[in-house]
């Protein structure tokens, strides 16, 4: 009974993760008896449009770790896996794809469009899963989810026809936020907002009728006054209260328009008279509606001066405000500009400026309205959860966030002017909905199309695991629609961790060179060595650094359990599994501190300390069991005293197995290669259905 001189996780781990698959028990139907109590975690399911990264590995670390040690403990354990169709994000990285081959998706027929994207997320999808399994992923594979199942469709369209009934939707024209890059509408949360100092231009505008007199507008977007059709100012400012309902002569245009009064006007911005321009400006567009205002678009949607721009059309957004500037100085009406910070917002993809215009078809969910049937809106049934603590936010300081957000929430545009995704029913101008409308209704929409009971056994979910960025973009849409749906929650925690950093605590990206591979690393030092370095010292909420450095450490940290289990097996001459042993005080206190050392570990993973809990695990190996006890046993084990050998050999199986079970969630592929070694009395098929110590 020997391991090898060295441990070669290559040759393990895929070795072992086959065991795991022929055991069965990643599926919770085929777990022992003791399994009875659910619980379960849905996957947030990764896009399928390419490798996975270092954020994807943290993920499955951390759900991994929950899902393996709550196995253990005797819970029916489900952790379903699945994969996300991503619709605008899988668009952007197709474009990408299409521009390296000189082709553009404008210019290639919608259903041969569609066809290619979906063979290319299909052929992602099954090199993620593999990748999902060489990180250790002890995921039920049986009841894997696609976001573009046929299945998972139905339920899609059956929430939205429930929203439709329950006057939740609505279409029309409005308002959307447009990327003329990407050419579709995004929701607000997939804009980027950045404060930026940018000029602020002072326009005069000609009194109608009037010689030599003006009305000074401010403002940052001069190339949209070209739509304008009013000026107003606030009814209380005494400076204007003479002009309200006089006209304008709206410069370079030549067209009157009115100056109208409106309470949401800044009295304290610029000169406190604004340019209206419903079309191209979401407080301009009500503003609009308020007074009845023409809403005329001068802006396309491929971010260029349309027909109705004069002598301006053709020119895209920023060359037109170049030559406006230019044509309002020479006719002296531009008075001044100065700098002025605001808020500019983006396409959180490509950084473009994000163009608001009106579009019509467009598909909203009303978030703040009661639904006919009086019960509460989505935006207060999700609130109310988290105030009733239904919901539990790990970190807690994420509450606050949450609630934030929720309480300035607008409805929420679904539709998507993409070819990539899941179709709106009875919309003839094919549009498609916003994929975080399909996959806000993942924990349920998974369960329902599962195994026939798996929506009564294992709804709500106990946690969800995600990043902290995709807050509010999924996870507070997923208890809205979730609550909406069922009725109940659908999960009970939120756990949320942060972005991985590079060493010098920078975002991971391509262009920095930074960018570790976690499959990369996997062949390198073993996934047992990367899910630690992911793991310890990486509390919730924060973003974590991580290095090939640290890596590099726990590859020697796995070396290490590795050679002491070697030491141990190899001194074990006469050892009989089961044996009764009489055992000595100093024996006893050993076993006695590392029981409460287990409770303690215990109550840390219970907590969702992981980071502690993965810290204290391998202090003691390293420093107690290796440093300390095994080199007080060798006199022993050398010795001549038979029965001191033998208590020593049943003291150091007793503390490497179980040390062995507590390093299990963090450490799969190397504590179940050990495990299947032991000469243990009562062993299971797998060290992942043992029992936890330290209950």
């Amino acid at each position: 009974m020997e391991l090898s001189p060295q441990y070669n996780a290559k040759e393990v781990e895929d070795k072992i993760y086959q065991l795991w698959e022929k055991s069965g028990f990643f599926n919770p139907d085929k777990l022992p008896k003791r399994h009875k109590k659910p619980f379960t975690i849905i996957m947030p399911p990764p896009n399928a449009n390419g490798s996975l990264h270092i954020g994807h590995a943290l993920f499955v670390t951390l759900e991994d770790i929950m899902i393996r040690y709550n196995r253990m403990k005797g819970k029916k354990a489900l952790w379903l896996p699945g994969a996300d169709h991503a619709g605008f994000e899988t668009q952007v990285v197709f474009d990408k794809k299409l521009e390296k081959e000189g082709r553009n998706r404008f210019q290639i027929p919608p259903d041969q469009l569609y066809k290619e994207i979906l063979e290319f997320t299909l052929t992602n999808k099954k090199v993620m899963e593999h990748q999902l399994k060489k990180l250790g992923a002890s995921c039920d594979w049986s009841r894997e989810k696609f976001t573009l199942d046929e299945n998972i469709v139905k339920i899609v369209y059956e929430t939205f026809e429930k929203l439709k009934k329950d006057g939740l939707v609505y279409k029309g024209k409005r308002i959307v936020n447009w990327c003329p890059k990407h050419r579709t509408s995004l929701s607000d949360v997939e804009v980027k907002y950045e404060d930026k100092e940018r000029p602020l231009y002072y326009i005069k505008y000609p009194l109608a009728d009037e010689k030599d007199k003006f009305i000074t507008v401010a403002t940052t977007r001069p190339e949209t006054m070209l739509g304008d059709t009013a000026v107003a100012v606030n009814p209380k400012d005494k400076r204007y209260k003479d002009l309200i309902g006089k006209k304008v002569v709206l410069p370079l245009v030549k067209i009157e328009i009115p100056i109208i009064a409106d309470n949401e006007i800044d009295k304290n911005f610029g000169t406190g008279a604004v340019k209206v321009t419903p079309a191209h400006d979401p407080l301009d567009f009500e503003i609009g509606i308020r007074n009845k205002l023409e809403i005329k678009q001068v802006i396309g949607q491929n971010g260029r001066i349309n027909e109705l721009g004069g002598a301006y059309v053709g020119l895209s957004s920023e060359e037109a405000r170049v030559k406006i500037l230019e044509d309002l100085t020479a006719l002296n009406l531009l008075k001044k500009t100065e700098n002025y910070k605001s808020r500019v917002s983006q396409c959180y993809k490509c950084g473009r400026i994000i163009e608001p215009i009106p579009m019509d078809n467009q598909w909203f969910v009303k978030m703040t309205a009661k639904p006919k049937n009086g019960k509460l809106s989505l935006r207060d049934s999700a609130v109310k959860a988290v105030k009733t603590k239904k919901i539990v936010f790990i970190p807690k300081r994420m509450e606050k966030t949450f609630f934030h957000w929720m309480k300035n929430l607008r409805d929420w545009n679904i539709s998507r002017q993409i070819n990539w995704g899941i179709p709106i029913p009875g919309d003839e101008s094919g549009q498609v909905f916003d994929t975080w409308f399909s996959s806000g209704q993942w924990p349920f929409a998974t369960l329902k199309t599962t195994s026939k009971n798996d929506f009564k056994n294992f709804y709500p979910t106990d946690v969800m695991e995600t990043g902290w960025d995709i807050l509010f973009f999924w996870v507070a849409r997923m208890v809205m629609l979730g609550i909406y749906a069922t009725g109940e929650v659908p999960f009970k925690t939120v756990y949320l961790h942060g972005l991985v950093r590079d060493k010098e605590k920078q975002k991971m990206s391509k262009s920095k060179g930074n960018v570790i591979d976690p499959l990369g690393v996997v062949d390198s030092y073993g996934a047992d060595a990367l899910r630690m370095a992911l793991v310890v010292g990486n509390t919730p909420g924060n973003d974590p650094v991580i290095s090939e450095e640290k890596i590099k450490g726990y590859r020697n940290f796995s070396t290490k359990i590795w050679n002491a289990s070697r030491f141990v097996l190899m001194n074990l001459e006469g050892y009989k599994p089961g044996a009764k042993i009489v055992l000595g005080a100093k024996d006893k206190k050993i076993i006695k501190d590392f029981q409460k050392q287990a409770k303690e570990i215990t109550k840390e993973m219970d907590n969702y300390r992981f980071y502690t809990a993965s810290e204290k695990i391998y202090h003691y190996f390293w420093h107690t069991f290796c440093d300390k006890i095994i080199e007080e046993q060798k006199p022993r084990l050398y010795g001549d005293n038979v029965k001191e050998k033998i208590a020593s050999q049943h003291l150091l199986i007793m503390l490497l197995s179980e040390s062995l079970k507590i390093l299990h969630p963090f450490m799969p592929f190397i504590t179940e290669e050990i495990y299947q070694q032991l000469p243990l009395n009562k062993k299971q098929k797998c060290i992942m259905i043992e029992e936890w110590p330290g209950k």
